[in-house]
Parts: C-alpha cells; structure tokens; sequence
C-alpha cells in the first residue's frame, strides 16, 4: 500500500469521524431544545406539536443507530470479555479476530432483513410525522448495520494484522 493511499484512507477516516460527531452533537441539541419547547407549551400554554413526540422517537432511533456506528469505531461497544484474562496473547487476538468477524455476519444480516423491510414500507405507502414516508425515517436502520458491520471487519482485519492500537494498549500485540 502507497503513503498516498494511507493518507487517503486516514483522511476518510477523520471525515467520517467529523460526520459522525457532527451528526451526534446536532441531533442531540435538537432533540433537547424540542423535548424542552414540547415540555413549555404543553405545562405553560396549554398546547403543543403534534409531531413532536414521535419526532423525538426517531431523533433517539437515529441517535442510538449513529452511536452504534461509533461505539465501533472506537472499539468501546459492549463485550464480554472474560477470556481475554485466562487465554494467551494471540489466542486472545484470534478469538477477538472471529468475534468481530462473527459480529459483521449479523450485522450485515440485520442490514439485509431491515432492508428488506424498508422495501414493504414503500410498497405499503407507510408514513410518519403526518406525511413523511415512514421508509426515510427509518433508513437509518440498514446503513447503521451496515456501516457498523464494516467497522467490525475492519476492526478484525486490524487486529488479525497487529495494527489495533486499543488492543496493543490492552497488551495483545
């Protein structure tokens, strides 16, 4: 691999980081500001947005769907990893390795079944928010485990070939 495709692939890297944080952080804010805007007109005016309720239903569906994407970016999603105490370094490494490579099959199964269920929400005509197709609110849902199962092949391919920073720090090389 060239120096210049390395730096090609780690500036992908720091754009979908900045993407990612980007899409967190505003939509965190705007869940809050509509969550507290819901709270004021319904206690202090009597009233309040029919959509919003629902709103902030998908704005935690997309939310926790970024999240996820990023978690395994970071290698900080939810493992139990009581092995790792008793095995050898590399055997450490290998079932680390298969784990994550058994992580990106169901992930991307999950794509595929959430994909296929995107596909009868626009044959049915299914809509939210009042009249948002129900199919663009929820397209998070395959591209999250798509995107997430990606990150668990990659994550393994790092670690299969030792270059896994958070498993160096841990000890295993």
């Amino acid at each position: 691999m060239t120096q210049s495709s390395i730096d090609s692939l780690a500036r992908l890297e720091r754009f979908g980081r900045l993407l990612e944080t980007v899409a967190l952080v505003s939509l965190l804010f705007a869940m809050m500001l509509l969550a507290v805007g819901q709270i004021v007109l319904r206690e202090v005016f009597n009233s309040g947005i029919i959509w919003a309720d629902e709103l902030l239903k998908l704005t935690v569906l997309w939310l926790a769907m970024i999240a996820s994407i990023a978690a395994c970016r970071e290698n900080r999603h939810i493992r139990i990893d009581a092995l790792s105490h008793l095995l050898p370094e590399t055997a450490v490494r290998v079932t680390r390795v298969l784990v994550d490579l058994f992580a990106a099959a169901v992930c991307g199964v999950i794509a595929w079944q959430t994909y296929r269920y995107l596909q009868l929400e626009i044959e049915f005509g299914d809509t939210v928010l009042i009249d948002t197709p129900a199919w663009a609110a929820h397209s998070i849902v395959p591209i999250a485990f798509a995107l997430t199962g990606y990150r668990f092949v990659v994550g393994a391919l790092r670690k299969a070939l030792g270059l896994d920073p958070v498993a160096a720090a841990v000890g295993v090389p």
